[in-house]
């Protein structure tokens, strides 16, 4: 593909962006004083903040390449990572398990389960956790070096060092603080750089009922071909979609991934903790007017043998995640590509620098000061969150190679979340709602539950079983697969955590205030009112949801 041309106007927006981005970070270096400020942003923002953030931390390369290249290869079907696969998940996290988190003033996940369990179960989350970020981190430098080869023509290896070393020079300088205020304004980058290439494509085709009526029926329905896998694109049942992806995957992901519920963990109290998630939530939800239109726009025009439009093909293979980058060198002209390029950019950067801030903040609590160092001073830790910072991106570099040699990066996304995230889940559920649950169970359930789900993938992955083994249909893809796999890891999980329970000690009450539903005070909402509480914006969103769901029917 002949690299696209670009103007010095192109450049200068570019340009603009990065300086930008870097004196965020040199300027909130002041006020980085300690420890808490570099790893929780001082607990000083607002809902609204942090929502922003809670958001645009998760729109990194999976949102933007992954979700456009997946409706590319899927169709409709992939609204449900958004809707039913994301929605509930962030309610819930908001009403009931935000206020064990905020209220026990832990500083990670894997601290929630010390405190929880015990130590041992901690460090076990927290060094899979660090796995799974560092690979998940390696998804979008590879996303990003992508883009600037697609656009630019840049070597592949010197455009992801040079995204490595952009983020790693600002999320070093002030930690989280800068992550979130650079993601703040990459949010809106993201949806006013990208808005338009949909708009231009509903304008070229005629409407979206013509872009729904241009592709196959397959790829334009939610739910009503849902029970015959054979009739939709993913080729999975309701049953893969609700318990795979809308419980296992999606609680798993936005109820216990430190990456996103660290933004709510910077809020300046419990309200705005608690409100996070659910401010986030509404945005979540119209994000398919970008990807999933974006990327059935792309099929139409892929089929129209006049339209000249085609995706890259990488090693003889159609490369699904090209949809959107393709899409913006076909609608827009030079002096607004840089625009595009930047938007794509800040998405990715955005994903890469909630991964590394999460990375370093478990990293220095969980592992090192809890392993390696347990009389370390704030001093000492922020140093050593610096450190972690620069090991991190450069770990993730190599990783990024690994995400190039699969076949979309949604698919290996969510393999990777199958593996860690859905078992974890299952651990959280019963410790925060199930007072006897003990330590050794969640730390051998938990266990159990990763191998369990790693074993299952290597398996398909090798030959060694059968993918209708794990799906229970003749019929299957890898998302598919990886909806199943989740399910099995949770009840694996579930199921071990609780046998291994009944025979094991458990912890004494006392030890379990402000952790576990019924030992933990609820929060005061008698004298507020109705419109102020939490759950009035949260039900408005499940009507949303609902709404949407039957439209798209």
């Amino acid at each position: 593909m002949e690299t696209i041309r670009l103007v010095f106007v192109d450049w200068v927006v570019i340009a603009v962006y990065f300086v930008f981005v870097l004196s965020i970070g040199y300027y909130l270096k002041r006020f980085t004083k300690s420890d808490e400020d570099f790893f929780l942003a001082g607990r000083k923002n607002s809902s609204w903040v942090a929502g922003l953030a809670f958001l645009s931390a998760n729109m990194g390369a999976l949102e933007l390449l992954g979700m456009t290249g997946n409706t590319f290869k899927y169709g409709m079907y992939v609204a449900h990572f958004y809707w039913i696969g994301a929605i509930p998940a962030m309610l819930f996290l908001a009403i009931y398990m935000m206020p064990f988190y905020y209220s026990s003033r832990i500083k990670s996940i894997p601290g929630y389960l010390k405190l929880r369990f015990d130590e041992k179960t901690r460090v076990l989350n927290a060094f899979s956790f660090a796995f799974m970020t560092l690979l998940v981190s390696g998804i979008n430098l590879y996303a990003m070096a992508l883009v600037l080869h697609t656009f630019l023509g840049w070597n592949w290896d010197v455009s992801m060092w040079a995204s490595a070393a952009t983020v790693a020079a600002y999320v070093t300088l002030s930690g989280l603080m800068s992550a979130i205020f650079t993601e703040i304004v990459q949010f809106f980058l993201i949806w006013f750089g990208l808005f338009l290439v949909v708009i231009l494509g509903i304008v070229e085709i005629g409407s979206i009922q013509e872009i729904f009526a241009r592709v196959p029926d397959s790829f334009n329905t939610l739910w009503s071909t849902s029970a015959d896998p054979t009739q939709n694109g993913m080729m999975v049942t309701w049953g893969g979609i609700v318990l795979g992806l809308g419980f296992v995957l999606s609680f798993g992901y936005w109820t216990t991934d430190f990456l996103v519920v660290q933004r709510a963990f910077s809020a300046k109290d419990l309200r705005s903790a608690r409100m996070t998630p659910i401010i986030a939530s509404f945005f979540k939800m119209a994000l398919p007017f970008i990807v999933v239109l974006g990327g059935l726009i792309a099929l139409v025009l892929s089929k129209d043998a006049g339209s000249g439009f085609q995706l890259l093909q990488d090693g003889g293979s159609v490369n699904y995640d090209s949809a959107l980058p393709m899409l913006i060198a076909r609608y827009y002209p030079n002096g607004l590509i840089g625009l595009g390029i930047t938007a794509l950019l800040a998405g990715f950067m955005a994903g890469q620098a909630g991964n590394i801030s999460a990375f370093n903040t478990v990293w220095t609590y969980d592992i090192y000061k809890s392993v390696l160092n347990k009389n370390a001073t704030s001093d000492h830790l922020l140093w050593m969150g610096r450190v972690a910072t620069i090991v991190g991106i450069i770990l993730s570099v190599f990783t990024a190679y690994w995400a190039k040699s699969m076949p979309t990066i949604m698919d290996y996304m969510q393999a990777i979340f199958s593996w860690v995230n859905a078992p974890l889940f299952a651990t959280m559920l019963l410790g925060m709602f199930v007072k006897w649950i003990t330590p050794n169970g969640a730390f051998w359930g938990l266990l159990v539950g990763m191998v369990s789900s790693f074993t299952m993938w290597l398996g398909v992955r090798f030959g060694w079983i059968a993918e209708s083994f794990i799906t229970m249909s003749d019929v299957a893809s890898d998302m598919a697969a990886n909806f199943w796999r989740a399910w099995w890891a949770w009840v694996i999980c579930f199921g071990v955590t609780i046998i291994i329970s009944a025979f094991t000690k458990k912890k004494p009450d006392s030890e379990l205030v402000g952790l576990v539903k019924g030992l933990t005070e609820e929060a005061e909402t008698k004298d507020v009112k109705y419109y102020q509480k939490p759950e009035f914006y949260a039900i408005i969103s499940v009507i949303v949801l609902i709404i949407l769901n039957i439209y798209f029917w």
